[in-house]
């Protein structure tokens, strides 16, 4: 793993959150946290790649890694990780960044957005999980009679069996064979915080669908939306929305789940690196996995 060149903490309302920075490029970019589920090793892939031309920001979210957890839901909420994005900018003085979103963090890239897009040059979104159709996971709050499949997406079983949980989840996310790395090497950063951390991030307000909807018809920044084909965690058309809703590109990444940046890191990287500039000459990918742009 590349060696930050500089690290620190912000503190907000008394929750410290760290974070790292790479390379001294003229341009920045932002890789955002999802869910408190993991830390920023999560773009391990991207750091480097990155750093060689960029600004590299990263920060590990409010509930796992070297940040605090915080209790009650309201300290997860997505205003919250938004404005610890934004401390994360002034503490390390970069004027603007472009940003890097998957699945949750596409809410913060949101909200970061519309209340300062002096602060944002443009947002990528891989997977995004927006409030575009029905809630996924219904059940999270009431006893089942099972455990079974989707039935671990409630807290009574996290309290219960938080590592099979975990090992369930990502299983689903890396989805793709081949990928037993990738989900233990989540499964061990989930481990890093606990079952009641997660219970209070899921309760935690988030956006809605219709002020999703305002935030998207506000957007004036270049947005590429990145979505797994065969994603299990998100649909596609959620992906699909954002990018209809924004006036943004969709690329459809062929034979990927719900995190191809872990997965088939040189293409999404190279992908990311087309639309934030990086400069290179394109590059001939592999057949399979195959991006389909639409």
């Amino acid at each position: 793993m590349l060696a930050p060149d500089e690290v620190g903490f912000v503190e907000r309302g008394g929750v410290r959150v760290h974070w790292s920075r790479w390379g001294d490029g003229d341009r920045s970019i932002m890789f955002l946290p999802p869910w408190a589920i993991v830390h920023s090793r999560l773009w391990k892939a991207q750091i480097p790649w990155f750093a060689r031309r960029f600004s590299v920001l990263t920060f590990d979210p409010r509930g796992n890694g070297r940040s605090d957890r915080p209790e009650g839901a309201d300290a997860y909420s997505e205003q919250e990780y938004a404005d610890d994005a934004l401390a994360v900018l002034d503490a390390t003085g970069t004027d603007a960044a472009g940003l890097v979103s998957i699945s949750r963090g596409a809410h913060r890239a949101l909200l970061l957005g519309d209340q300062h897009p002096e602060r944002v040059t443009a947002s990528a979104f891989i997977g995004p999980a927006l409030p575009f159709g029905p809630p996924l996971r219904s059940n999270f709050a009431n006893r089942l009679d099972s455990d079974e499949g989707w039935n671990k997406f409630n807290e009574h079983y996290w309290r219960k069996d938080y590592r099979g949980f975990l090992e369930f989840f990502f299983g689903q996310i890396f989805n793709e064979p081949h990928s037993t790395k990738q989900t233990e090497d989540c499964v061990a950063w989930g481990l890093e915080t606990d079952a009641e951390t997660l219970v209070a991030s899921q309760h935690a307000p988030g956006l809605d669908a219709e002020t999703t909807l305002e935030l998207c018809g506000r957007v004036r920044y270049p947005v590429l939306v990145l979505h797994g084909e065969g994603d299990a965690i998100i649909p596609l058309e959620r992906g699909r929305a954002l990018a209809e809703a924004t006036g943004g590109r969709l690329v459809v990444l062929e034979g990927s789940g719900h995190c191809p940046q872990g997965r088939v890191p040189v293409e999404v990287n190279l992908l990311l690196e087309d639309f934030f500039g990086g400069g290179r000459r394109p590059v001939r990918l592999a057949p399979r996995p195959r991006a389909l742009f639409v």
